[in-house]
């Protein structure tokens, strides 16, 4: 595929079917990951690829709690607060895979590391006709000691991509964009 294709179809897909994901799959999106840059090519990036459902019902439930009792306020709280109280929203979605991008250790540029290697995993799914979605709600978790503990990931890890991968049910339309705001210097 194209990559302006790629980059102008890739959306943030909620609705999954329950067609699993192969590991061959996986393992070509995280080989597309591992080719974004790193500040001084450190490649500090771990994943983590959870396919267990249970798991991702129990991590989906602790994060909504967690998420309620420590959201400020904002512009969107309430409307956050009613998805999360709700017991049947899964804020991942019932996705067949989250593969979360970590660093191992904390360093200056890491979240910018793991950011440009889960964008390219998520280019990557698009090209390969699966939809993806980057989940807020599951990150700050996903960085507690309780969040690390259910992923078995050391407590030094830098979470910073949970990314949900599968099968979209339906194509998802284009959002409108903002006109950017350009300043030309020179």
């Amino acid at each position: 595929m194209d990559i302006e294709k790629a980059i102008a179809g890739r959306r943030a897909v909620r609705e999954y079917t329950n067609q699993a994901v192969d590991e061959k799959t996986i393992r070509g999106l995280i080989a597309a990951a591992v080719l974004a840059p790193s500040a001084v090519n450190q490649q500090s990036w771990t994943f983590t690829v959870v396919r267990d459902q249970t798991m991702l019902d129990r991590i989906s439930h602790d994060a909504k709690v967690f998420m309620l009792n420590t959201a400020s306020p904002g512009p969107h709280s309430e409307h956050f607060r009613s998805m999360l109280s709700d017991p049947n929203f899964h804020i991942f979605y019932h996705a067949p895979v989250l593969i979360v991008v970590s660093a191992a250790v904390a360093g200056p540029w890491v979240v910018e590391d793991c950011a440009l290697a889960a964008e390219n995993m998520m280019l990557a799914a698009y090209a390969s006709g699966l939809g993806t979605c980057w989940i807020g709600f599951a990150q700050t978790f996903l960085n507690t000691s309780d969040g690390k503990n259910m992923l078995g990931l050391p407590a030094t890890t830098v979470t910073v991509a949970p990314i949900i991968v599968g099968h979209p049910k339906t194509e998802v339309p284009p959002v409108p964009r903002k006109e950017p705001d350009i300043r030309w210097i020179g």
